[in-house]
C-alpha cells in the first residue's frame, strides 16, 4: 500500500489539531492509501505541543518534530521534507484553510503522472484591500522575477518524491518556497478551490510579515532590483547633465539668473531618496549573503517521535541538530 505523507506546519494552533486531524483521517478512511501525518510544532507558547503528543499517543500515524524556537513557516516545511517517509507529500496549513477534502483530487492528480498538483484558491470573502494589494504584488513581481508566480498559490499542495529531492537539493538558507516550488518545474497540475476561513484563532499574517514575504519574494530569484537601481542612476544622471546644459545656455544668452533654493532642494531630496532606496536594495543582498555564508542551521529540533531520522538522507544538508528524542 503506497504512503502519503502530510507536512502540518503549526504555531498556536492548540484549537485546530484534533480538527485537522480527524478531517485528513476521514478523507483518507475510503482510500487505499496508508498515511502519515508529521506536525511542526514551531516552538508554540500555547498547548499546540501537548495536542499534538495526544495523538500520537493514539496513533503511530502521527509524528512531530519541535523547534528549539520560532524558525518560521519555511524552516518547518524543511524539516518536514526531510523526514516524510511516503511516496507522495501533502503540505497544509493547520488552520483548515487549507481544506482536507481535497486530498483525494490531490492524490489522483498524482496518479496520472503529475510531480506537482497544486491547490489555487479564488479570494472570495477576503478583505478587499488585501485583495488589492496580492493583485498589484503578483502583476509587478511576475514582471521581475525569474520564475512564474500564480496568484492565489500558496504551499498547499501535493509533491512526488521526485520533486522533494529536487527541492531538498537545493540547500539555501533564505528560503521562499513558493518560488522554489515554481523554480524546480515538472509536470504540474492545478486544482482551484473555494476560499476557506480559519476555524478558530487568529491569523499570524500581521501586515508586516506580509510584506517582508513579499520581498523575498521579489529578491530571491533575480538581481533586477539592482539593475533598476543603476539605470535610475543613470537615466537621472543624463537629465541632470541635460538640465545643467539648458541652464548654462540660458545664462549665457538671456543672463538667466541660476536656480533658487526650490530647484536646489528639489534635486537634492529626489537623489537622497534614491540613493536610500537603492542603498536599501543593495543592503537587501548583501544580508541575504551575509546569512548564507554563516550557513547556520535554518532550525533546531528539540524533541521528535520519529524514529528513523531522515529519509532522503543523500540530499539532505547538516542543518539541525536533536536534542530529545522520544519514541511511540
Amino acid at each position: 500500500m503506497k504512503k502519503i505523507s502530510i507536512i502540518i506546519p503549526s504555531f498556536n494552533e492548540e484549537e485546530n489539531i484534533a480538527l485537522i486531524y480527524e478531517n485528513i483521517k476521514k478523507e483518507f478512511a475510503p482510500l487505499i492509501y496508508d498515511m502519515e501525518i508529521i506536525f511542526i510544532n514551531d516552538a508554540s507558547t500555547d498547548r499546540t505541543l501537548q495536542q499534538i503528543k495526544l495523538l500520537s499517543a493514539k496513533s503511530t500515524k502521527v509524528k512531530y518534530i519541535s523547534f528549539s524556537r520560532n524558525f518560521g513557516k519555511e524552516a518547518a516545511i524543511v524539516a518536514g521534507l526531510q523526514h516524510v517517509s511516503g511516496k507522495a507529500v501533502i503540505i497544509m496549513d493547520a488552520d483548515l484553510q487549507h481544506p482536507p477534502h481535497l486530498i483525494p483530487s490531490l492524490i489522483q492528480g498524482w496518479e496520472e503522472g503529475y510531480d506537482q498538483v497544486i491547490a489555487r484558491r479564488n479570494r472570495k470573502g477576503e478583505q478587499r484591500l488585501r485583495t488589492v494589494f496580492s493583485c498589484l504584488y503578483y502583476h509587478l513581481i511576475n514582471k521581475v522575477v525569474d520564475v512564474k508566480l500564480e496568484d492565489g498559490v500558496g504551499d498547499f499542495r501535493l509533491l512526488s518524491e521526485r520533486a522533494v529531492m529536487a527541492v531538498l537539493s537545493l540547500n539555501e538558507g533564505q528560503r521562499f518556497s513558493k518560488g522554489l516550488f515554481s523554480w524546480i518545474g515538472m509536470e504540474q497540475k492545478i486544482i482551484d478551490y473555494e476560499n476557506v476561513l480559519r476555524k478558530n484563532g487568529q491569523t499570524k499574517w500581521s501586515f508586516t510579515k506580509l510584506m517582508n514575504y513579499g520581498l523575498d519574494g521579489l529578491v530571491s530569484f533575480n538581481n533586477r532590483p539592482l539593475r533598476l537601481c543603476f539605470y535610475s542612476g543613470a537615466l537621472i544622471l543624463s537629465l541632470s547633465v541635460l538640465y545643467s546644459i539648458i541652464t548654462f545656455i540660458q545664462i549665457v544668452k538671456n543672463g538667466v539668473a541660476v536656480p533658487g533654493y526650490f530647484t536646489i532642494i528639489t534635486a537634492v531630496l529626489l537623489l537622497g531618496g534614491i540613493q536610500l532606496v537603492s542603498l536599501g536594495v543593495i543592503g537587501e543582498y548583501i544580508g541575504r549573503i551575509y546569512y548564507e555564508t554563516k550557513k547556520r542551521p535554518p532550525f533546531l529540533i528539540q524533541e521528535t517521535n520519529i524514529r528513523n531520522g531522515v529519509t532522503y538522507e543523500k540530499n539532505r544538508p547538516r542543518i539541525y541538530q536533536v536534542r530529545h528524542h522520544r519514541g511511540n
